[in-house]
């Protein structure tokens, strides 16, 4: 990742500001986005001799992502691999219970802000032929959960934008793929455990390896995905998830 430009969505905590250090310390300039602007965390990578800037942005809005790439593109000429890791979770709820605001709000942020990211994403990428997009979806992409209806059905979006997209640009020097996270230490899982504390004990208890997840471990196969390693991945969906999905 050395010289390379490396934007991260969702970076201020979780799987995403862990994903921007992994980027960092392999040597890429890291753009840190957010809905709350990820300042502080910025300056730290910055501090600790990394090149890092925060963004603003709201990824449900189209305009904030056009205005973000533009921003990106004028600061350091060039975007070379995306991970648009920004997401929302929504309320448990029977598919005939969920309310249809709660639907619009999940998929305007995890679905249609993953289409967002890569519209603008893929422009540049397509001036320069070359780079890479890592979109994130989830075991709930691959899975159906009972009462995680509207959730699932944002993440099953992404793979299949992912997997046309990926089509679309294979051949154009542009690689696109998707992760799977499982269940992972992040602050979103440790809100559900709160929240849901039999639930939750319940799905960890199905986890083969045991454990949860640690956010370093998705980062670590998201900057694979993006790196020259992985230039035969096209279209996939990698599931990181200890084994959950298999059993």
């Amino acid at each position: 990742m050395k010289d390379k430009v490396a934007l991260i969505t969702g970076a201020g905590r979780g799987i995403g500001l862990a994903t921007a250090k992994a980027f960092a310390e392999a040597g890429a300039t890291i753009v840190l986005a957010d809905l709350n602007e990820p300042r502080e965390q910025a300056k730290e990578l910055v501090d600790a001799g990394y090149k890092a800037i925060s963004i603003r942005c709201d990824v449900a809005d189209e305009k904030d992502v056009e205005e973000m790439i533009e921003r990106i593109v004028s600061t350091f000429g060039r975007l070379d691999a995306a991970y648009n890791n920004a997401g929302i979770n929504s309320p448990v709820a029977e598919t005939a219970d969920a309310g249809s605001e709660e639907f619009d709000k999940v998929i305007a942020v995890n679905l249609r802000g993953v289409w967002n990211c890569m519209k603008y994403e893929l422009r540049q990428m397509r001036k320069q032929e070359s780079g890479a997009i890592v979109n994130c979806s989830s075991i709930g992409g691959l899975i159906g959960i009972a009462e995680r209806g509207v959730y699932h059905a944002s993440k099953h979006g992404v793979l299949g934008l992912t997997k046309s997209a990926a089509l679309e640009y294979a051949a154009k020097g542009i690689n696109i793929n998707a992760i799977c996270p499982g269940i992972i230490a992040t602050p979103m899982v440790e809100e559900m455990i709160t929240r849901e504390p039999d639930a939750m004990k319940e799905l960890i208890k199905e986890l083969p390896n045991g454990r949860l997840g640690r956010p370093e471990e998705v980062a670590a196969t998201v900057l694979w995905l993006c790196s020259p390693a992985a230039s035969l991945i096209v279209g996939q969906a990698i599931a990181v998830d200890g084994g959950y999905t298999v059993r």
